[in-house]
């Protein structure tokens, strides 16, 4: 049977997708930044990237001391309708929305810290169009797999299979041939400093509630440095990715779902 569990998939969802790595292997394990901070006199940017534990749950570890300046986030955007932002941060959306509609594979790890603090890592592979594929590692029993149109949470622990659409995850705006953020999402901030690049995306679902996508981007570069996912309830999942491969093709077997065993 199939276990309807939001928090989970919001959670999951909680993965960046796309970023460059530099020459040489990574030497640690990087440690998600907290979200650019707005500066004084200033109205703050969308909820903090830092994770936000709930009540009882001793505070985040995930620690940076980088709090870069940021300008206030415009809001009432929707799909279709960029009037709301300058020339400046027009051009930096479609700078931003080139760069993601140009990556088509990827082979690399992440890191994630969840709502509570803890921290998982694994390994993720990607293959456009509409196919994803995040490997935790032990001793976290969580698989999550994009087939194309589907997206399916595994649980190898519990031995259970949790199934969504696609179109009703943030995935879908990464994993899409060619994406247009101001006229394919509804962008509630875009705002820059010397270290990033910020773009916020809000979603609405009349079930799932409100969720809001932070994507961080280098300044320098514009690749994809880590996201955060918000909750409804308001809790933060931030994840980094590194040592990424965008040349390597993954094995197409990596991305099957067993439709079968769900029907079960």
């Amino acid at each position: 049977m199939t276990r309807t569990r939001p928090a989970l998939l919001a959670a999951s969802m909680g993965l960046a997708v796309f970023a460059m790595a530099g020459a040489g292997m990574a030497q640690t394990v990087p440690v998600p930044t907290p979200a650019p901070q707005a500066k004084s006199g200033q109205m703050p940017p969308p909820p903090s990237a830092a994770p936000r534990p709930p009540a009882g749950v001793p505070g985040s570890t995930a620690q940076n001391n980088v709090t870069p300046g940021a300008k206030a986030p415009p809001v009432g955007n929707k799909p279709g309708d960029p009037t709301v932002f300058d020339a400046q941060q027009r051009a930096l959306a479609d700078r931003i929305s080139s760069y993601l509609s140009n990556v088509k594979t990827m082979v690399g790890d992440f890191v994630q810290v969840g709502p509570d603090g803890s921290k998982t890592q694994g390994q993720v592979y990607l293959q456009k169009p509409g196919r994803v594929r995040f490997e935790y590692a032990d001793p976290s029993p969580i698989e999550l797999i994009a087939d194309g149109s589907s997206v399916v949470v595994r649980d190898r622990k519990l031995a259970t299979q949790d199934l969504y659409p696609l179109s009703q995850t943030p995935l879908r705006f990464l994993l899409t041939d060619k994406i247009d953020l101001l006229r394919d999402t509804t962008v509630i901030g875009i705002y820059s400093d010397d270290i990033f690049s910020t773009v916020v995306i809000e979603e609405k679902h009349a079930i799932a509630g409100t969720h809001k996508l932070m994507l961080m981007f280098g300044a320098q570069d514009l690749t994809l440095r880590q996201w955060t996912v918000t909750d409804p309830q308001g809790f933060d999942t931030t994840v980094a990715v590194y040592n990424l491969d965008l040349t390597k093709k993954p094995d197409p077997g990596l991305f099957k779902i067993n439709y079968e065993r769900i029907l079960q």
